[in-house]
């Protein structure tokens, strides 16, 4: 999976741009607005938080684990309906984030996190990091599966029988490209360009190849729905646009400053600005390269449980 120095890389970096334009507890991934334009971006937000909680059958005293919890929206969400909800992620500064606000967050890998580390949880929730989860180096090695097992063996052993977990991700679409074709030496309105300038901005992240491929890793897992969020995606990604995000890094010195002398010596920097400006992920999306999923799993009871239970 992406490194922790490449998590860094990616989100620390943007740490500050982000949370000028979106608050001290950003929400990056994609919002839910199921059809309705009227809304508004924290509207659909905070839509897609009722969404999960709902889907996880979450009540007030029950505890949610957040894996990749970014700056902290769903711990929030979760938190303000009166769950106890706790965070892991990669980044220091947006683990640092969510405990200004007082959420309980920690810097820690899921691969190596022991199952009763954090206690046991009611519901566990990964929202737009399970597409870091693998490599490039990894897929090529045919580590793609194991590593997605891995990932639901440890979600298994934290949850009672019939407990849910939610899942979000990004996974290739139907015009898909064959990563040994993505190349910075392609055109650079193709899709093998694009896909490089993105493999910048997420270095070490390569996306599932489809709903299919995640129910069939889902050992021990039941699924329960799963629904295509390309079209909020793009939705989403046009507001932040409308936000302009770039505008507001110029009007703090300091930042300016900062991202200025990176862009000078950083021709990988330089790329990941380029990809930015490009809004590739929304070409990817629009041009059906990319798809996204929300799914989601309920425990399966084992023989001894289900005896257990009787």
């Amino acid at each position: 999976m992406a490194s922790q120095r490449e998590i860094q890389r990616t989100y620390d970096f943007m740490d500050r741009v982000i949370r000028l334009s979106l608050g001290e507890c950003p929400d990056i991934t994609c919002a839910l607005y199921d059809g309705d334009s009227s809304l508004t971006l924290e509207q659909a937000q905070r839509a897609k938080h009722a969404y999960v909680l709902k889907a996880l059958n979450l009540r007030p005293g029950m505890r949610m684990l957040d894996i990749g919890s970014g700056w902290g929206p769903m711990l929030r969400a979760a938190r303000d309906a009166g769950i106890h909800s706790v965070g892991i992620t990669l980044s220091p500064r947006q683990a640092a984030a969510c405990r200004r606000q007082g959420i309980e967050a920690y810097v820690k890998d899921w691969k190596t996190l022991s199952p009763g580390e954090l206690g046991a949880f009611d519901a566990v929730v990964s929202i737009g990091a399970f597409e870091h989860f693998c490599s490039p180096g990894e897929l090529m090695r045919g580590e793609q599966d194991a590593i997605y097992r891995h990932f639901f063996g440890l979600c298994r052993s934290l949850l009672p029988a019939r407990g849910r977990l939610y899942l979000q991700t990004m996974v290739w679409g139907r015009n898909a490209v064959p990563y040994e074709a993505i190349s910075l030496k392609a055109p650079k309105d193709s899709d093998e360009y694009l896909l490089a300038l993105l493999e910048k901005l997420y270095p070490g992240s390569w996306l599932p190849d489809g709903a299919d491929q995640i129910v069939r890793d889902a050992e021990g897992f039941q699924p329960v729905s799963a629904n295509s969020g390309r079209q909020d995606y793009i939705v989403t990604m046009n507001e932040w646009g409308r936000r302009n995000m770039r505008r507001r890094a110029l009007r703090n010195p300091a930042l300016l400053l900062r991202l200025s002398t990176r862009y000078a010596v950083s021709r990988d920097f330089r790329y990941q600005v380029e990809s930015l400006a490009r809004a590739c992920n929304r070409t990817c999306f629009e041009r059906e390269i990319m798809d996204h999923q929300r799914m989601v799993f309920e425990r399966t009871e084992d023989a001894a449980e289900s005896s257990a239970g009787r």
